[in-house]
């Protein structure tokens, strides 16, 4: 089996999005499904506003449905909601192609937080956009009822994973700073309200991993906080496992419990297991995760692979593969490992 996955995001970005499909494809090949990628490597970019380090793609669409063409998939995937999304979702719909799209980024939100458009009428875009797809897929429960209370139809779960052998315990780097060391990563920027965790008075050390719009203005005011720029890989790995907090699920497979709000996200992946604190007082939260067992943090992890994930994937992928044409589906059977 043979999938496109159209996407706006892209190395060398580097965000929650483009690891997703990095470490799907890995794993998707050891089910024997195939994935390549339509990204906006060959068209010109320019700088989305308010946030210049990431570009957006101009496509041609003639261009891009040659690379459909060219390809020739058995299930085609849209990730984003971007011009590369809207042009492969364009093609689709003309030619009576199915597809699948995710919804992994809180739009409504992002977008509210920086211009002065209401969320009703973002959301009512990306309902639309999502409409057309045969199964939308979404990372969380939350998630999923949050969509469905705003009218989006043909959800189905798709799992995020995690690399147990390259976040590890072992791996941890030594940080010469005092202990207790809080640990943060991700995206910094203003929806990230990263402000709540710097601003706590806690002991020890906050130390602060990744890049964004916001990273010169925090630096700036929180003069406290170790600020490490943006890490990749194994390094990333070593300093999460060097931490006694964080909220990942990369955490959890480095042995590193969980603090956080009781929020969407956090409250999926832990629910009601004893390897993190969610709590609306985050310094409780924070405080209180320094209690629990590393070890059972790491075997929390542990059942939540990459595979899992993947098997996921083809099988909702495989629900539009199904209805692609007859000739389409008899080259390429729809592989055992999304069956049942």
């Amino acid at each position: 089996m043979r999938v496109l996955i159209a996407t706006d995001a892209w190395h060398p970005q580097i965000n929650g999005v483009v690891r997703t499909l990095t470490s799907l494809a890995r794993a998707a090949k050891g089910l024997g499904v195939s994935i390549e990628f339509l990204t906006p490597e060959g068209f010109p970019t320019v700088p989305l506003p308010t946030y210049a380090n990431l570009r957006l793609a101009i496509p041609n669409s003639s261009k891009i449905a040659r690379r459909i063409e060219t390809v020739n998939p058995d299930a085609i995937h849209i990730a984003t909601e971007g011009p590369i999304g809207f042009a492969a979702r364009a093609i689709c719909r003309r030619r009576g192609r199915p597809f699948t799209t995710s919804y992994t980024t809180c739009f409504p939100e992002y977008i509210a937080a920086r211009a002065p458009l209401p969320e009703s009428l973002t959301y009512a875009v990306l309902r639309r956009f999502h409409a057309a797809a045969t199964v939308t897929m979404v990372s969380t429960t939350s998630l999923m009822n949050q969509l469905r209370g705003r009218g989006f139809q043909n959800l189905s779960m798709w799992t995020r994973g995690v690399d147990a052998d390259l976040f590890a315990p072992h791996r941890a780097i030594p940080l010469d700073l005092p202990r207790p060391i809080f640990l943060t990563t991700g995206r910094i920027a203003v929806e990230k309200n990263l402000e709540a965790f710097l601003s706590l008075d806690l002991p020890g050390s906050k130390v602060v991993i990744g890049e964004g719009p916001q990273e010169a203005e925090l630096r700036q005011r929180f003069r406290d906080v170790t600020f490490l720029g943006l890490r990749e890989g194994p390094e990333l790995a070593g300093l999460m496992a060097a931490a006694d907090g964080v909220v990942q699920l990369e955490a959890l497979a480095c042995g590193i419990p969980v603090a956080a709000f009781p929020v969407m996200g956090p409250r999926d992946v832990i629910g009601g297991s004893a390897v993190g604190v969610l709590d609306e007082d985050l310094r409780a939260a924070c405080l209180g995760a320094l209690t629990l067992s590393r070890e059972a943090c790491r075997k929390f992890a542990l059942t939540r692979s990459w595979a899992t994930s993947a098997r996921q994937f083809i099988a909702n992928v495989s629900r539009a593969a199904l209805h692609q044409p007859q000739e389409i589906r008899a080259a390429a059977p729809i592989p055992a490992s999304a069956r049942g």
